[in-house]
């Protein structure tokens, strides 16, 4: 049987428009490996890995923090929880994805079904949307037979980066294939298109935050569910924490939640909480949900 791990975090409490320097993530408490862990630390974040199973990563059953006060609790507001898409074959095998259909794998599916059990225990939810990408909206629909949730609404505003040439291949193709497409996927910069009918980020940040205020404005005082895709959860976060990105990878189903008031502004009551995949893990050398999201 295994040993049950505990741990204890603060997350911090974020607003749209802050004052004073912007927060730092701050740890407390302790962290208790259970037998035949390996615990690493990266980033100031504690990552469990198991040494019999090099492959995918075993996860810390962290529990997601409550914020006593913030901007967002003085009001109305949404509660959304954002949920990134299960595994799929291409995120195991490095290959871009962008607007490309690839469909969840064997561990997609698990995790999946495994993030809809976990949701169903929480307080009741209204409603549950999800990019019109199939990797999105198959997570989605498990998600909603699990919880008894009414049909899934698709949204193409939560949709992936639109990655333009380099979509369909592995980094390495890319920049053999389409150099200068592939030059400006990892430059970083925010007002450049990539080639072949690409976004630039500040496209993909004012589309999906345009769609995430949108279904806040619809359900304030209530609990929704959101499917999407790690590019997009990184813009969401810069967007709260205004323009800090976050550290570190954004794993497939991994939950997020944002509370957005009527005013408009935003708080993240959890980030990147993999609690739920403690039996099944991560695969770490996935692509996607870091800076090269797609």
């Amino acid at each position: 049987m295994r040993s049950p791990a505990s741990s204890r975090f603060v997350i911090e409490t974020i607003s749209s428009r802050p004052s004073g320097p912007p927060p730092r993530f701050s740890e407390i408490g302790r962290l208790d490996s259970p037998p035949n862990h390996k615990r690493t630390r990266r980033n100031c974040r504690c990552v469990w890995r198991r040494l019999d199973a090099p492959r995918r990563g075993r996860l810390p059953s962290s529990r997601p923090s409550t914020i006593m006060a913030s901007t967002a609790d003085r009001g109305r507001f949404a509660e959304i929880v954002v949920i990134r898409h299960g595994e799929t074959c291409w995120n195991a095998s490095r290959i871009v994805q962008g607007h490309l259909d690839s469909e969840l794998n064997e561990i997609g599916r698990q995790q999946a079904v495994t993030v809809a059990g976990r949701l169903s225990k929480e307080p009741k939810f209204q409603a549950i949307y999800s990019s019109d990408l199939k990797r999105a909206a198959e997570t989605a629909n498990i998600i909603a037979k699990v919880c008894n949730l009414p049909e899934v609404i698709l949204d193409p505003g939560m949709r992936e980066r639109h990655l333009g040439d380099i979509q369909g291949l592995t980094l390495r193709d890319a920049a053999k294939l389409k150099p200068e497409a592939y030059k400006i996927f990892l430059s970083g910069k925010r007002d450049v298109e990539i080639p072949g009918g690409g976004e630039s980020l500040d496209q993909l940040n004012e589309r999906c935050v345009s769609c995430l205020e949108k279904i806040a404005s619809k359900h304030q005082g209530e609990r929704v569910i959101v499917l999407t895709h790690g590019g997009v959860l990184r813009e969401l976060h810069k967007h709260a924490v205004s323009g800090r990105s976050s550290d570190g990878r954004i794993h497939n189903t991994s939950v997020n939640v944002f509370l957005i008031s009527e005013s408009g502004n935003w708080t993240i009551k959890t980030w990147g909480d993999i609690s739920h995949l403690h039996e099944i893990g991560v695969l770490n050398s996935a692509f996607g949900g870091d800076r090269t999201s797609g």
